[in-house]
């Protein structure tokens, strides 16, 4: 699993290519690999392992690595190592440190300065998962000539921090000796989080699929076994319960549809005239019809409202979330706004309860977020925000004048391509 992004290998893989192709460096030139002064190293290596000088110039490697000037394609510039978002860790053919980044210092918590000039087992004495000293397993200056590195795999830090690792081996010739041992650093919080989401998930959907689907097989199992001793009302009532519970499950499903086109991108928006005054009534007249008071509702339209080219099930699916947050976890009046913006069209549902408080409205729109303990899968804004995004739009969440909550979306003026061509 990928996490983040991983430049560091990019960087190291850049520089083999052209450190094999180019005749070995003079000493003094490799010792400044990755912008450590030769002399610096030569410093470190007299005193064993201690500070060294901070990183200020680089060599034709490095420049190689970066893309600076001179060195063929690239962008143009050099790269200092301590821009890198992983850690990056370089040692010379002798096995001592003679880069250490920024990255690397905050994943290791170790100082830059304690690091350069010290033997990379000590830089880095890293354990795999079973408690065996990596480098001493993996032997990169005295095994064998043919290998180019170690894929990315958990390691240990002292302490049990673990740690995403991978190395590539630089040689001069293809079975040469390893003239540079090039090491990225991750750290593991991000696939940690990723995990976490995804195990969220699948306890969610396992909660909100197993009530339904129990009370499903139930009710079919009892009209099948005792048909003849239920009156036509009871069987109605369990059919109309089975028919409800199949429209959950239904639902549900088409929400981690919509969850995976969102990650991936992969939401379609079909495009159609849509009439949202319309619209925003329709969804009223079901709520009303299913046994809410009609003046719970004020609806305000502020015409001339700009031509909307929208999905007109996906605006659906956004109305009838915002509309029933409101009406399931808010109080007193529910007011829909709709008014022309800008930019296209403003639609505001707010209602008269507690709100959110301050502290999550950064959450409201991630998954999993719930406003009370009143039900929902906590999916329902997550996938709103994602519609909006897919329309061009965007979608807010602050405090109403009543004191509830108030969401705001705007959708811009747009229309199908081919009426634009």
């Amino acid at each position: 699993m990928t996490v983040g992004t991983n430049s560091a290998p990019v960087v190291a893989a850049a520089a083999e290519d052209r450190f094999r192709d180019a005749p070995a460096p003079p000493a003094a030139a490799a010792d400044g690999l990755c912008g450590v002064p030769p002399q610096a190293v030569d410093s470190a290596r007299a005193r064993g392992a201690g500070p060294a000088a901070r990183p200020v110039r680089a060599d034709r490697a490095d420049r190689a690595a970066t893309g600076a000037p001179g060195t063929g394609p690239g962008p143009g510039f050099a790269v200092d190592p301590d821009c890198l978002p992983d850690g990056l860790v370089v040692a010379d053919d002798t096995g001592r440190v003679v880069c250490f980044n920024a990255a690397a210092a905050r994943i290791t918590a170790l100082a830059p300065e304690q690091a350069i000039g010290a033997p990379l087992d000590r830089a880095l004495p890293l354990e795999d998962l079973e408690g065996r000293r990596w480098w001493a397993l993996t032997d990169p200056y005295g095994g064998l000539a043919t290998r180019r590195g170690q894929p990315e795999r958990n390691l240990l830090l002292p302490g049990g921090r673990e740690v995403l690792v991978s190395a590539s081996y630089i040689r001069t010739h293809p079975t040469g000796p390893v003239r540079r041992l090039v090491v990225t650093l991750r750290g593991t919080e991000a696939r940690r989080r990723t995990e976490r989401s995804h195990a969220e998930l699948i306890a969610t959907v396992a909660h909100e699929l197993r009530s339904p689907l129990t009370s499903v097989k139930g009710f079919t199992a009892t009209l099948l076994a005792k048909w003849e001793r239920f009156t036509d009302d009871q069987k109605r009532l369990m059919l109309e319960t089975v028919d409800a519970d199949a429209n959950r499950v239904t639902r549900l499903i088409a929400e981690l549809l919509d969850i995976s086109r969102i990650d991936s991108g992969r939401l379609e928006v079909r495009r159609q005239p849509v009439d949202i005054a319309t619209a925003v009534g329709r969804h009223v007249q079901a709520l009303t019809a299913n046994g809410q008071a009609p003046e719970r509702f004020l609806v305000s339209i502020s015409r001339p409202l700009p031509d909307l080219w929208a999905d007109p099930d996906k605006i659906d699916q956004i109305l009838g979330n915002l509309l029933e947050n409101a009406v399931r976890h808010g109080d007193g009046t529910v007011t829909i706004g709709v008014s022309p913006h800008e930019k296209g069209t403003a639609v505001t549902v707010s209602d008269e309860g507690p709100g959110i408080p301050e502290e999550s409205m950064a959450r409201v729109f991630t998954r999993f977020w719930r406003g009370s303990k009143r039900g929902g899968t906590g999916l329902g804004l997550y996938i709103v925000k994602g519609i909006v995004e897919a329309h061009g739009g965007t979608i807010t969440v602050g405090r109403g004048p009543g004191g509830g909550a108030e969401f705001r979306f705007i959708l811009p003026v747009s229309a199908p391509a081919y009426l634009t061509q």
